[in-house]
């Protein structure tokens, strides 16, 4: 049996991912060719295929998953043993990979780095921003130390903290009909937006899950007129008369310079939290721990 390949584990985990070898390649900054060869190469010496091809791209097959998860699990090895080795330094030097969804770094995260950097100058930080499924998955995969993602999601696996309590806000052009049942500083029913479009953001990400669900449970549905892929682009497209939007407090700043009008929505599932999540099984190394006692130094409760 070949030594354990580093390299080809993460090209599988990755092909899973995107379902692409282009996609895949790309991402590594290497030539589809290597990526199709390395593949070859390790099923011709396993004996078994690991992805079935199509025209629409690569899907692992049964033999392909149990060897993907076997790479998560030696990937995640390989990581934590990093870390323990990082514990018998002075704790002073190191590293934080950290995961974060983009409604946490429109919040009080970038401040709080800030202050981690000045407090720990020899911690590198790195941070990834992607959505809270993908932000999790990078913390079973060993690709992240901490995750601060949205509390609509599994957490089994995981050690949990609060870090920051958020609400859902519905936001409208001045000459929009719901408009005029917003008043100021007072809450707005869910009820009362939905008879309306609205503009969509991150299928699939945990705002959409949350109001899908809170739809779906009154048996209705959200009805969009577009979707777009950032709140940036969402306040553009409801200030442009798409239609409605909600966005969490977190991002409220993106409404500066506009003439739209915007009421948190009085439900109480539209009060969520933030939170630090990290793996169970995984050490915890001087950095991740001087991260996580600064998250709740800070961390202030909603009234």
């Amino acid at each position: 049996m070949a030594p354990f390949d580093s390299v080809t584990a993460r090209l599988i985990l990755l092909l899973a991912e995107t379902g692409s070898i282009g996609r895949a390649a790309e991402r590594e900054g290497i030539a589809s060719s290597a990526v199709s060869r390395r593949v070859s190469d390790l099923e011709a010496r396993l004996g078994v295929v690991l992805f079935d091809r199509s025209a629409q791209g690569v899907k692992l097959t049964s033999a392909g998953e149990a060897y993907a998860e076997g790479c998560r699990t030696v990937l995640r090895s390989i990581a934590d043993l990093d870390a323990v080795m990082a514990e018998f330094g002075s704790g002073l030097r190191g590293s934080l990979r950290l995961a974060s969804t983009g409604s946490a770094l429109t919040g009080r995260l970038p401040e709080l780095l800030a202050r981690y950097a000045q407090k720990f100058p020899g911690i590198e930080i790195a941070i990834a921003e992607m959505g809270a499924a993908k932000a999790l998955l990078a913390l079973d995969e060993g690709r992240a130390d901490v995750a601060i993602v949205s509390d609509n999601y599994d957490f089994a696996r995981f050690d949990i903290r609060p870090f920051e309590d958020e609400r859902v806000w519905v936001l409208a052009p001045p000459d929009h009909p719901l408009a005029k049942q917003i008043e100021p500083r007072k809450a707005i029913s869910f009820d009362a937006a939905l008879p309306y479009a609205m503009v969509g953001v991150h299928h699939t990400g945990s705002l959409d899950r949350l109001l899908s669900e809170a739809a779906n449970a009154k048996g209705q549905k959200l009805t969009e007129t577009l979707r777009v892929e950032s709140f940036p682009a969402l306040v553009r497209m409801v200030e442009a008369g798409f239609g409605i939007g909600f966005l969490r407090s977190t991002s409220l700043h993106l409404l500066a310079g506009t003439d739209l009008v915007c009421a948190p929505l009085a439900e109480s599932w539209a009060m969520r939290q933030l939170l630090v999540a990290r793996r169970k099984s995984s050490p915890l190394s001087a950095a991740m721990k001087s991260f996580i006692a600064l998250c709740a130094e800070t961390y202030a409760p909603s009234s």
